[in-house]
Parts: C-alpha cells; structure tokens; sequence
C-alpha cells in the first residue's frame, strides 16, 4: 500500500483516479486533521489523503502491473474541477508521460542504483560553466544523447553543466521558462530516469551539473495550479504571467512546494547547484525572503548531499543576495553580473543602442572589472534613475559573480537570435573569451560558442493550441516592430524550422580543421587550461585584482594577485590597431624587470617582444631585476 495526497485547502471534497486501459476508477479522499503545535511546521491544513495498493515505482521488476496513473477530481464553492476521464495532473507529479494535460504517474526516485559516490562538488571555486539547452545541444535533443558529449566537455576544460529548465512543459520544444509541472522532467528529453543517468554520468567524467529552476511564474498552458489552491497573486503579474502567493494568506503551503522542488534536485536528483531564474520577480514582503528560507534549507543538506549552492539571476546590482546571512545576507552562493556582459559586447561590437548605451568605453569595462557591477548606485540612462548599489568587497568574492560574452538570453532575446560568430572575426571572439575566461569573475559558456558555431539560438515555442500559438508570434513581431525591425526578419517561434534552425551543428567542432570553428576551439582549450593552472586567475579576493587603462588607446591591462602571490599581468588590445607593449607597461608602471610570457593570442604568432597587434592578448609574469 502507499499513500497519495494532495493540498486542496478550499475543496469540499477531492477523488483520487485511478487511470486504467479498460476504464478508470475514482476514489473518495480523506481531509486530514487540521494540524496544531509542531504539526504546522511540517504541513498546513487543506491535505488529503487516499491509500491505494498500486506500486509507487516506474522500475519494470516493480510490479507487471505497472507504475500508478492517476489524477483528481476537486470539488469546491467555485464548482468542480476535473473529470473521471479527464483528472486534474497532480501538481507535485513526478512524471507526466502523456504530457501536462494527461494523467499523472507515480515514479520512485530512490529505485535508481547511483554508481559514482567518489563525487565531491568543488563549489564556485574558480572554474567554468557550460550553458546548454537539452533540446538543441544535440540533433537528438535528449539527455542520453548529452552523455555522449559530456568527455568533449570535460576535455574542453569545463567544471559545470548548467541545464536550461527541464520540467514538463506543453508541446515538444521550448526555451524550458513556460514549464509547469515543476516536478517532472520534461518526457522529450528523457524522462527522470534519464535525468539521474545524466547527472550520474556527469560525475563519472568528473563534471558537476547545475539545474536552471524558474519559481517567478508558470507557463501558460497546463498550469492547474489554481484548481487546487491559492498558489498564485493574479493581482500581482509580473512580465511573465501571475506571481507566486509568496506573502499572502496561505502561503506557507505555497513556500513549501517551491523549497521541496528546490531540494528534490539537490537530493532525488544529486545535481550539485540551482541557477534561480529572475528572482528579482519574487515577490515577498515576509520578514525572512523566501530566497534566503531556500538556502537555510539548503545548508543543512552538508551532512548528508555534501556541498550544495545556489545561484541567482538578478538585475537589481544588490549583494545582499550573496552576503553571509550573518551580515544581513541572503547567503546564497552566487548571482549572474549582467553588467560585465554589457561592458564587454559594447566595447568589442560597438552597440551601443537600449541598455548597452551606458557601456560604451573602456573606462566601463574596467570599473566593471574592478568594482563588479558598472552600476553600483550610479545613473542608468536606460531605467532613467540610479541603480545599483556598491558590492562589500570585503565579504563578497568575485568568484560569486557569474559572467559570460553570451548566453540563450543575450542571444535568443534578439530579434534574429544572433551570435557572435557570424558578425565578428576569429581575433575579435577569441578577446572577448578571454576577457571573460580570464576575468576575476566565473566565467560562463554558452553552447557552441567555443567553436564559433554558425547555427543561431532564435526564440522558439511549440505551443499545440492555435490562439496561444498566433498570440506568441504576434507578440514577438510586434516587440521587435516597435524596434524598427522588418516583420519579415524576425523568425517566427511557432515554425519548426525556427528550434531545427538552433541545433548546433557538430561536424563544426574540430579543432584541427583549418578554419575559424577550429581556432577559435583550440584557443578556448588554452584559455580554460591558463585559468585552471595559473593560481592567480582564481584568487578569490578583490585585493587581488587592478586594472590600468588607456581610453585613447583602447588598451586594458588586468593585474592579478599579491606581492606575496607573484602577480600575473593580462594586456587586452581593445583597438583594431596595435599597441607597442613597452608603451602599455611603462603607462602601467611595469617597465624593468624581468618578463615571462604565459600566452598570446593566435594573432600574435607566438611570442611577443614589441608590437601587440589589434584585438590581441598577451599574459605575462614579472619578475624584478636580479642583481
């Protein structure tokens, strides 16, 4: 026998189906007692509850009878949700084999015989992350289809995978943000089962995994949410749909269900991080933020998980995300810096239009360098206001901050989902890497990037219902209208040939090919190699790190280290024109000494005595005169 339950606060009464081939079958469920005293720490009132002697399990030696389909039927004031043949999915449901709008079924995430327990997770420590998409990383767009790529990541050089969304979402192909069964894994990609092979073979090749979760919203169709309870504000939308009830009568049910799912990929899943999607659209105004209740909860799974972290996507330049709580904090691990992405695209491409307008210069890259964010309390001409506010460099890291040149928003949030790669040279991509692989920062790869892939990453959905579906692409048009774009050059989300379009392709990833693909591929495998090898790269301080600059010259050198570490010295040609590199160190007050150079960039053929040619990089270490 087991046990179903379902929080259903406001129904009179609520049916278990149980979903069969020959017809299905409804059973009444029981209200459980309205809890008291130490009770309510663990539940809130409004759970019901059924025992059915069906297997829990989706393993195939479980039972020939097959794993529990079922759903609800929920009766309420507001009338009666749910049907004998068509059930209401369970909002924790673990897996959704039909889709989000078919029944639910019971799977067992402890059946799994897990055979890598050697694995500890190094944590932010320095290393790189790889943003994927499962369902355009490969042709095959699945999860046992990314294994097979997992010793090309390793070798690349990469510490983390991190996975776009991958809860259940309707239809075949998506961004992963309009998921909804936050539970499940979405059946395209493979399944739970196929998750926990991936993330089991992920430790085997020596890689950490790292799961994008979206708690600000849910996607428009399959969302039953409400039926059950008051999971959402509708008073409160953000841009992307109704808030969570994060702060309202109720709540605690609510807050709940969104730490468990924070905790079943920590634990049910062994991922080793969450990346927590735009959490400034969180709205709670309850004295402990729910951000800051998921890393209590989180910390106490040391003992048991090992390490864990947990990272946030924000906009608002506020270090009270990953300041220790002690300190007013919220303690999580890290947070995205949207600004060092901005600083570098404005100076290596030249846009300069919508919110790149303030990063223009070099003088904006190394402020970002040096202070974190570029806005840290100063004028924003895009939200016309001041924005921001200075990071406590003395309690935060700069390894907590988690940058990138592109990533599936800065890249599919354009009209045509443009990369780099098509617009910019070899020597002009291989500085932009190497201004983020050799940042202060965590750097961020996004798929394909390293090799200068040409298949674009464009805005694609598949929504089945036809309203929705012309909705989505007449909004997306008319966005990019209003932006003086052509109707006509803006890809249509809803045409299959827009996701088959941002396949990457991998006959493009050969690194002896004599091509773009291949040197900008071989010069990503040296750049992430100089990082791990090179101890100053990864000093985990602000004292650490110091930047010169010319303006006129459009040159940036990044000094890393102490006087007790030995500093390492990174000259960024920033100009198509060349700079004479006795100038730069005498401007820098690096002249005598005694010079070992570490790297240059292609377009230097190899050693550099004099002249560092345009959109170059040259590392080098220092040493005094000895006498």
């Amino acid at each position: 026998m087991s046990i179903v339950s379902v929080w259903a606060p406001h129904a009179r009464s609520v049916k278990l189906v149980k979903v069969h081939e020959e017809g299905n079958e409804a059973l009444e469920m029981t209200r459980a007692p309205e809890p008291s005293g130490r009770e309510l720490d663990q539940r809130g009132d409004g759970w019901w509850f059924v025992e059915v002697d069906a297997p829990s399990s989706t393993s195939s030696t479980s039972s020939e009878a097959g794993p529990l389909r079922y759903g609800f039927i929920v009766e309420s004031v507001a009338g009666t949700a749910g049907t004998l043949e068509t059930p209401l999915p369970d909002p924790r449901s673990r897996r959704q084999p039909l889709g989000v709008h078919g029944p639910s079924e019971r799977w067992d995430a402890k059946a799994f015989r897990w055979t890598n327990c050697e694995w500890r997770n190094p944590g932010l420590s320095g290393g790189a992350i790889y943003e994927l998409h499962l369902g355009t990383f490969t042709p095959e767009g699945t999860l046992d289809a990314a294994i097979e790529k997992l010793p090309y990541l390793k070798d690349l050089g990469i510490t983390f995978i991190e996975l776009l969304p991958v809860n259940s979402f309707n239809g075949t192909h998506n961004w992963g943000y309009d998921g909804v069964s936050w539970f499940a894994v979405h059946e395209q990609y493979g399944g739970p089962e196929a998750y926990q092979r991936f993330v089991d073979a992920a430790h085997h090749a020596g890689l950490g995994v790292i799961q994008d979760v979206v708690y600000n919203h849910l996607g428009p169709s399959g969302n039953y949410l409400p039926q059950f309870g008051p999971y959402l504000k509708p008073s409160e939308a953000n841009t992307w749909g109704d808030s969570l009830n994060l702060d309202g009568p109720e709540s605690d049910e609510v807050r709940r269900y969104i730490i468990d799912n924070a905790l079943m990929w920590l634990t049910d899943f062994r991922v080793d991080g969450l990346r927590l999607d735009a959490v400034h659209a969180l709205k709670d105004e309850r004295a402990m933020h729910i951000l800051e209740e998921i890393a209590l909860r989180v910390d106490h799974l040391e003992d048991r998980y090992g390490h864990k972290f947990l990272i946030a996507e924000s906009d608002l330049n506020n270090d009270r995300l990953i300041r220790p709580s002690e300190l007013g904090g919220f303690g999580l691990d890290g947070q995205w810096d949207d600004d060092y992405h901005h600083a570098i695209h404005a100076n290596i491409t030249g846009e300069l239009d919508g919110y790149y307008g303030d990063f223009g210069g070099v003088g904006a890259l190394a402020k970002t360098i040096t202070d974190g964010f570029f806005h840290n309390g100063s004028w924003s001409s895009f939200r016309v206001r001041h924005h921001g506010r200075p990071i406590d460099k003395k309690n935060v890291s700069p390894l907590q901050l988690v940058v990138c040149i592109q990533d599936h928003d800065q890249i599919g949030n354009r009209a045509a989902g443009d990369r780099w790669s098509p617009a910019l040279g070899p020597d002009q991509l291989i500085l932009g890497a190497a201004l983020n692989i050799l940042s202060p920062f965590t750097p961020m790869l996004f798929m394909g990037e390293e090799f200068a892939a040409s298949t674009p990453w464009q805005f694609f959905t598949s929504h089945p219902e036809t309203d929705l579906g012309e909705a989505v692409r007449s909004g997306r048009f008319a966005e990019f209208e209003r932006m003086g774009w052509d109707r006509a050059k803006v890809p249509d989300p809803q045409d299959e040939a827009t996701f088959r379009n941002s396949v990457l392709r991998w006959d493009e990833a050969n690194e002896s090919s004599d091509t773009a693909h291949g040197t900008v591929l071989a010069t990503y495998r040296e750049l992430l190699s100089l990082r791990s090898t090179t101890p100053q790269l990864t000093d985990p301080s602000f004292a650490s790190v110091a930047v010169d600059f010319s303006e006129e010259d459009q040159w940036l050198l990044l000094t890393r280290g102490t006087s007790s570490s030995g500093r390492v010295h990174i000259l960024f040609n920033l100009s198509a024109q060349p700079q004479d590199l006795t100038k730069v160190r005498e401007a820098a007050g690096l002249s005598g000494g005694v010079v070992l150079q570490l790297w240059t960039s292609p377009n230097c053929g190899g050693e550099v005595s004099g002249t560092v040619p345009g959109f170059s990089v040259v590392a080098w270490e220092q040493f005094a005169s000895i006498e």
